[in-house]
């Protein structure tokens, strides 16, 4: 009895679009009549609403999932063709209007070809709509309107560029997550507070890198993990060298991980290093590249195991993998390449002209003895004559 005092003076409340404004749109319901819009904070559900006062209801007695909290309610938008009641509703597990949240694994595909327990979240309900009737029979049927949206929780961020921050790129709502933003920085400190700046001759090798990927706009039941973080040559990996600073099982050791899956922040850190094929470059420049995840609170644990897991050994580097994933970019890690190649040959040159002038010493030395020799040879030779 409640609910439907409610719903009557709900009705009351209406901006009701008659049927008769509907037009051709005033017809049964088909199965395309709802639209959604699968956003990074929430989801978005437009539902026709010509046919739904067609059946004999307006947007007051369309209830999502049994519910009639305010932020759940339809609105009546008439300045679209063709009218719709829309509903709105934030992505996060104290207010998800009703919705399930469904989490699933299957193997990975693509760049993720190497990972099992590739996650995504399915979030699902359903609007239905309330019958006002209140006699013995009824000739309005019941409506029933049913929602889905799938988010993976696996991505792929690229950190292309490190100079004074990163920086990082929205997603579009249309794809399907519910992260507005992805961002890898760089920090020269361990406290994360200064932005690591690169010089335009690179940095010292073995410099601390401190790495920090954040989720930002990300519903509180999920953490950031970090699967696999690698650098390479260039800024798709797909003809170059690459070199994995931690991998699911096992890292480089000289890679200090400080935060992984306890939070919406992952942080890392490692000495800065040159790829041995730039040697004979003046400056080292290479990319970080960091395959993300997101997972459950309760679930983050189980993907630290390795028994869960398969060593990643290959690496799907092929441009069409790579740019299916959502990427952010940053500028290039510059390192200087150390060498003494100034210094040394100025002093090889002068031990050169140094060995040239003792030998022009010694040839010098030699032709003056024989010349005494020989004069010294004369005069005996006369003084035997006479």
């Amino acid at each position: 009895m409640k609910i439907l005092l409610i719903l009557v003076s709900l009705i009351a409340r209406s901006s009701q679009l008659l049927l008769t404004e509907c037009g051709t749109e005033g017809r049964r319901p088909q199965l395309n009549d709802i639209a959604v819009k699968c956003g990074t904070s929430s989801i978005d559900l437009a539902i026709q609403i010509c046919p739904v006062i067609y059946t004999g209801y307006n947007e007051t007695l369309l209830i999502l999932n049994h519910m009639l909290d305010p932020v759940c309610r339809a609105t009546l938008d008439d300045s679209v063709t063709p009218p719709v009641a829309r509903f709105n509703f934030p992505l996060n597990m104290t207010h998800a209007c009703g919705s399930i949240f469904r989490t699933t694994s299957a193997a990975g595909t693509g760049i993720f070809s190497d990972f099992s327990n590739i996650q995504t979240v399915n979030i699902s309900g359903v609007v239905r709509s309330v019958d006002p009737t209140t006699g013995t029979i009824t000739y309005n049927a019941e409506l029933k309107y049913y929602y889905s949206c799938a988010y993976p929780l696996e991505y792929l961020i690229n950190n292309t560029q490190v100079d004074v921050s990163a920086s990082s790129v929205s997603i579009k709502d249309n794809n399907g997550s519910f992260i507005s933003t992805l961002s890898m920085k760089l920090f020269s400190d361990v406290n994360y507070t200064r932005p690591m700046v690169i010089p335009q001759l690179g940095i010292e090798l073995r410099t601390s890198v401190y790495v920090e990927v954040k989720a930002t706009n990300l519903t509180g039941q999920y953490h950031v993990l970090l699967d696999r973080c690698y650098a390479s040559i260039s800024q798709l990996p797909s003809n170059s060298s690459f070199f994995n600073l931690f991998v699911p099982c096992s890292k480089d050791r000289f890679t200090t991980m400080i935060e992984n899956g306890d939070s919406q922040t992952a942080r890392f850190r490692f000495p800065a290093f040159r790829f041995i094929e730039q040697q004979n470059e003046t400056v080292s420049t290479y990319y970080l590249h960091c395959i993300t995840r997101l997972c459950e609170k309760s679930t983050c644990s189980t993907f630290k195991q390795c028994n869960n897991r398969r060593k990643r050994s290959t690496l799907d580097t092929t441009e069409e993998g790579i740019t299916r994933t959502y990427t952010i970019t940053s500028p290039e890690i510059v390192t200087k390449i150390d060498t003494n190649e100034s210094k040394e040959k100025p002093l090889i040159a002068d031990k050169e002209e140094d060995s040239a002038v003792g030998l022009g010493v010694a040839v010098g030395l030699l032709a003056f003895a024989c010349i005494v020799a020989l004069c010294v040879a004369a005069v005996f030779y006369k003084r035997l004559r006479n």
